[in-house]
């Protein structure tokens, strides 16, 4: 696996530009330099606890933007999909769509490989996994399962408690992104990371832990403005 590892403190930003999802035209790291802000790289819809992470964002941007810290949160769903959802959903964070993946690859947000069934490699999570190790995972990171679960099994429980129905677009890119994982990082003024968290870097049992907004708050007091 050639994975470029998770931006850390003291590095600059790579330059992007995506489609938002809910404003007009696209957003470059050139439009956003000059402001702190708080990046946070999700699956695609089809994943419920990442819907929920956006709702909580949406919930600390008031906070972040008394502070002048803009938020943003960049969807592996296609544009037209993530902005019909969001039209009936709509949040204050700023959506970006990023259908393939790139800028979370450009950022460092890692993606689990499956070793082949009977490859003798060791596993090296979060980059190589075996499949008996993915399947053994158990999470319930909000409470809301039943039980602890895959996290491919809780997907559906979740969906179908929320009434999310899958569409075509949704089921193309789990499909082709079933194991991206997520990651938030704050950026200040000259875009340079100040703090990174990226999902379940210690093992699959922690796949949907995501920050708190008291964990957001928090990493925001060192920020350079």
């Amino acid at each position: 696996m050639d994975q470029k590892h998770p931006l850390q403190p003291g590095e600059a930003a790579p330059a992007f530009s995506l489609p938002a999802a809910n404003h007009e035209g696209r957003v470059s790291l050139a439009d956003l330099r000059g402001r702190p802000f708080l990046i946070g790289f999700f699956r695609g819809l089809h994943c419920p606890f990442c819907r929920r992470q956006v709702l909580r964002l949406g919930e600390v941007q008031p906070a972040l933007h008394a502070a002048g810290i803009d938020t943003v949160a960049v969807i592996n769903t296609p544009v037209e999909r993530a902005s019909l959802y969001f039209r009936y959903r709509p949040t204050p964070v700023m959506l970006l769509s990023d259908p393939d993946c790139l800028t979370h690859q450009a950022f460092g947000v890692p993606r689990a490989e499956f070793l082949p069934e009977g490859s003798t490699d060791s596993p090296r999570w979060p980059y190589l996994a075996s499949m008996a190790e993915f399947e053994a995972a158990r999470i319930n990171p909000t409470g809301e399962l039943p039980e602890p679960m895959n996290p491919m099994a809780a997907n559906p429980v979740l969906n179908a408690k929320d009434g999310f129905a899958m569409t075509e677009a949704d089921e193309a890119i789990l499909a082709s992104h079933p194991t991206q994982l997520a990651g938030h990082f704050l950026i200040d003024a000259e875009g340079i990371v100040s703090w990174v968290q990226i999902e379940a870097m210690d093992g699959p049992n922690s796949i949907s832990l995501f920050p708190t907004a008291a964990d957001i708050i928090a990493a925001t007091g060192g920020l350079r403005h």
